[in-house]
């Protein structure tokens, strides 16, 4: 089918990224997507992942988010759970609601989306795999505690952005396994797993942790996607997790 005898969408999910492609590579999500749904994105262009950081970024979110919409997105998700776990969870809900009633088009964030994930899933017990900062774990855990979750162990190896974005694809799947498995091994009492960020492409290794631990494991990435099979908009998808085959 050439370009021009393409479909039109049957609806079109937007993205506002904290980086731009030429610093992080979206995650290929494309199999677990219809053909008839599309994604666009914009990017904040975070320095960095501290506070300053974010801080200096998320003033752009408002005209990202209505250049999503000028490409016809009709929901629209803020991605990188450190964006939101640095704003932390109260801002980020009136950040979401602010912005829906101003623009009429429904706004989620990854922080939320995970969330809501591993509590579909029954897992309010859980440990977190991490590559990030000591800083960055802890608002993260404060985020999802505020969201009703209780973290029992949160794995680290001190990365910022920097670093994970210059991690190979290899360096990062590898990376997935490891610091997952430290995670389950130091809290055996866990209910779920979180695999948290988007840059080591972390999709491979949500199958093979749950058939070797036999919790459900979750990544913020497949949270989004979730989002839109809960809603009814993509289809559940099977051989990727128990996330994304029971939506």
């Amino acid at each position: 089918m050439t370009e021009a005898q393409t479909p039109a969408p049957r609806y079109i999910t937007g993205r506002v990224m904290p980086v731009g492609k030429d610093r992080q590579p979206e995650t290929r999500m494309e199999p677990l997507f219809p053909p008839d749904v599309k994604r666009v994105s914009v990017s904040l262009d975070i320095p960095d992942y501290t506070k300053e950081g974010v801080e200096g970024a998320i003033v752009r979110f408002p005209a990202c988010v209505d250049q999503l919409i000028a490409q016809g997105a009709q929901r629209i998700m803020i991605a990188g759970l450190p964006v939101s776990s640095q704003l932390g969870r109260t801002r980020v809900l009136k950040l979401l609601e602010e912005t829906t009633r101003r623009t009429g088009v429904p706004v989620d964030g990854q922080g939320e989306a995970t969330a809501a994930a591993l509590k579909h899933l029954g897992a309010r017990r859980i440990a977190i795999a991490s590559r990030w900062s000591d800083e960055l774990n802890n608002a993260l855990v404060r985020y999802l505690t505020e969201a009703g979750l209780e973290v029992l162990a949160v794995t680290t190896r001190g990365q910022w952005a920097q670093q994970a974005f210059s991690m190979s694809f290899d360096e990062g799947v590898r990376l997935a396994f490891q610091l997952g498995r430290e995670a389950v091994r130091t809290a055996p009492a866990a209910e779920g797993l979180l695999i948290a960020g988007g840059a080591w492409r972390s999709l491979a290794a949500v199958p093979v942790l749950e058939e070797d631990f036999g919790i459900p494991v979750v990544t913020n990435p497949i949270s989004e996607i979730w989002r839109l099979m809960n809603l009814g908009i993509a289809p559940p998808v099977k051989n990727w997790g128990r996330l994304l085959g029971a939506p």
